[in-house]
């Protein structure tokens, strides 16, 4: 099969041709029909983080496809279904954080496309209960997006707790964004979108968003208090100046959410502003099998857009090079079933 492989952290990705890979007890084999890029693709394959993946190894955490076989314990009625692969890849199902509705924070998941074999490829394996099905009606290049830019930035709307009136905060207006200013709408948040290109601004106008602010003309800190200040600023810019300014624009009992995570990423916090206005800043993962099932019904309901532009995975590296230059409006999907 084709597969997109990163062969080092210093090398570009590598077209190569594998063996198909089998699927094992509780495992699944999918054919993938489409696989989103999202911005981790490229943390992984340039070994920024902390934690790093160990090449070579297939990257992609939003994999849509169809169950073509099953491994030992897995029913065979799965077959034929379509299926999203996404980067919780399994957790032990029996810790704290599990057994609380936390299951991606367990220390024991497995990571698709990180710590195991992703959806970069024509067929991937991946763990059965943890495939959450797509509803029918959803078109699967729409899916793909979904399965982690819509989840990520659902689960940071309920991390932040906005409330109908909040004033949202969205910064950076880009395969994250433009969906988690969706959600902030859903939750009945008066948004405040913010970006630095035209084509990105225009975006948030068009999705309806309530204030757009070009952050290389506006004062984006004073025009937010100018409303009253936000209750909620989600931080989804690869930026950390995008980052003091959401924390600066907050209102008293504002809350920061974090979810881009910069390369280099370090956050200063001024600690007397923080108690005396009662504010938090706090981080937000992906969210669990149930966001993501809430976040397709929402989608099947019509109650959100994905945009989106398709490359072939043969593109892989010149799609990399488009999304750091931020040459590409929001989502980037390789489309592997045309």
């Amino acid at each position: 099969m084709k597969a997109a492989v990163v062969p080092s952290f210093t090398q570009p990705l590598e077209i190569r041709d594998v063996e198909v890979p089998q699927p094992g007890p509780k495992q699944v084999l999918v054919r993938i029909e489409a696989s989103g890029l999202c911005h981790t693709d490229i943390h992984a394959a340039h070994g920024d983080w902390p934690v790093t993946p160990t090449p070579p190894f297939i990257p992609g955490h939003e994999g849509i496809g169809i169950v073509e076989k099953v491994g030992p314990g897995v029913d065979e009625s799965m077959i034929g279904t379509r299926v999203s692969i996404a980067w919780l890849g399994s957790a032990c199902g029996t810790c704290d954080a599990c057994l609380s509705g936390q299951e991606t924070l367990c220390l024991k998941q497995q990571n698709s496309g990180y710590s195991v074999d992703g959806a970069y490829a024509e067929y991937a394996v991946a763990h059965a209960d943890y495939c959450v099905p797509v509803p029918d009606g959803i078109d699967y290049r729409e899916a793909a997006p979904l399965t982690c830019a819509g989840v990520t930035t659902y689960k940071a709307v309920k991390v932040g707790g906005v409330r109908p009136t909040d004033v949202v905060l969205v910064s950076g207006i880009g395969g994250l964004g433009h969906l988690a200013l969706q959600y902030a709408r859903i939750f009945g948040g008066t948004t405040v979108a913010v970006d630095v290109t035209d084509e990105k601004l225009q975006l948030a106008k068009d999705l309806g968003a309530d204030v757009v602010l070009d952050a290389r003309t506006d004062d984006v800190v004073a025009e937010v208090h100018k409303l009253g200040g936000a209750d909620v600023a989600l931080g989804l810019a690869v930026s950390q100046e995008s980052f003091d300014t959401a924390y600066k624009a907050l209102r008293r009992s504002g809350r920061l959410v974090l979810v881009a995570m910069p390369a280099d990423g370090v956050m200063e916090v001024p600690v007397f502003d923080l108690v005396v206005g009662g504010k938090a800043v706090m981080g937000s993962i992906v969210g669990t099998r149930a966001d993501l099932t809430e976040v397709f019904e929402l989608h099947r309901l019509g109650r959100t857009q994905v945009i989106y532009e398709t490359r072939p995975l043969e593109a892989v590296n010149e799609a990399f090079e488009d999304v750091l230059a931020g040459r590409v409006g929001a989502r980037l999907v390789f489309d592997l079933a045309e």
